[in-house]
């Protein structure tokens, strides 16, 4: 009993830091994400009832110039409560906007959410971090592979990929996953000259073989601490977010395409909880990292055409727009919501379960 009780209160800390970063990054997300909307809605003359931080029911709020700021039980998400969102007939209702307007308002939210990134990586890159730093040579080229079909050698050092540089392991297999299934150039140096090859990455490669067939390593590897100045942070931070939609596709085509795709596994809030725990962990620029990732597959995927999701009431304003201003009939899209809301709960609950089988087997997601 003593050593079960020591060891809870040894874990204590870290669950602590785990609630908190999680719930930190949360309120960033969910209040970028609502102030998109929150805003737009105001400068076209909707009238906003409520602005609220997680689902009800309600704990507090205030009433500040005719909206409710509300915080609620449930702290997984957030809502901006607009008049008259379904009926055009009362003033400054959101469905007396004109189409453009009402698809701004619904899309804000997701543009906020992929932009937030570019300002959390120039954060993270201008923070004093240490990194591994060296030459990257390659150790092995498969046979039959990409890497050995454009020529590249054991030996070879490889200097940059896709035009980027190259100073880490790291950067070599960013560069490839962002190109899978793309010719790229790569330029190695072999005895002394530099020599640029194109390389075309596969998404499904054999089994024991990466998506160009090398193997590497960085014997002459060292321990750097770097910070860029806000200019390159800045130019840095914009480079990656533009990245991240790409990783996003091939993410997702990688899992159908059962190839070379690092994907990580499918988490609900819970499985987001304990990555965000371990990543807190390492510091503060992995997790305004983590945050800049969640920020952008949180934007990509609320404007996807589903019900009960951004993108999904936007599809029923365009139909109006199609069908030359006839409503879809209030009521009808509102059980179409509400069912794809059920099923996405359901989903968010099956996934949990996996988070917390994973989490008592003592498993962490990250690699």
């Amino acid at each position: 009993m003593s050593d079960l009780l020591s060891g809870a209160a040894s874990s204590l800390p870290g669950l602590a830091l785990t609630l908190a970063s999680f719930f930190g990054v949360l309120l960033v997300l969910v209040m970028v994400h609502e102030l998109g909307h929150f805003v737009t809605a105001k400068r076209a003359g909707v009238t906003v009832q409520e602005f609220g931080f997680g689902y009800p029911p309600r704990l507090f709020g205030v009433h500040y110039k005719g909206t409710d700021y509300t915080v609620n039980l449930l702290p997984l998400g957030g809502f901006v409560r607009m008049l008259g969102e379904e009926d055009p007939g009362e003033t400054g209702s959101f469905a007396s906007k004109p189409i453009p307007v009402r698809i701004i308002i619904l899309a804000a939210g997701s543009f906020m959410n992929a932009v937030l990134p570019v300002f959390l990586l120039t954060a993270s890159f201008m923070v004093p971090h240490t990194v591994i730093e060296g030459t990257v040579r390659v150790d092995q080229v498969a046979e039959g592979s990409p890497a050995a079909a454009a020529g590249i050698q054991p030996g070879d050092a490889i200097i940059s990929v896709n035009d980027r540089e190259v100073k880490s392991i790291q950067d070599v297999g960013y560069n490839i996953q962002l190109n899978l299934g793309n010719q790229m150039p790569m330029t190695v140096q072999r005895d002394g000259k530099p020599l640029t090859v194109q390389v075309v990455p596969r998404w499904r490669p054999p089994a024991g073989q990466g998506a160009t067939g090398i193997v590497i390593g960085m014997p002459d590897r060292q321990a750097v601490t770097t910070s860029l100045a806000l200019p390159a942070a800045f130019a840095r931070g914009f480079r990656e977010t533009l990245d991240m939609p790409v990783q996003f596709k091939n993410d997702i085509l990688g899992r159908f395409a059962g190839g070379s795709a690092q994907g990580s596994p499918v988490m609900g809030p819970i499985g987001i909880a304990q990555v965000t725990g371990e990543v807190a962990k390492s510091g503060l620029v992995n997790l305004l990292g983590l945050a800049a990732g969640l920020s952008m597959n949180l934007a990509m995927i609320n404007i996807l055409p589903i019900p009960a999701l951004d993108g999904g009431r936007i599809v029923f304003v365009l139909l109006e727009w199609v069908r030359r201003g006839r409503r879809i009939p209030p009521e009808r899209e509102a059980i179409v919501h509400m069912v794809f809301m059920g099923l996405l709960l359901l989903f968010i609950v099956r996934v949990s379960f996996d988070d917390v089988a994973r989490i008592l087997e003592g498993k962490s997601i990250l690699p």
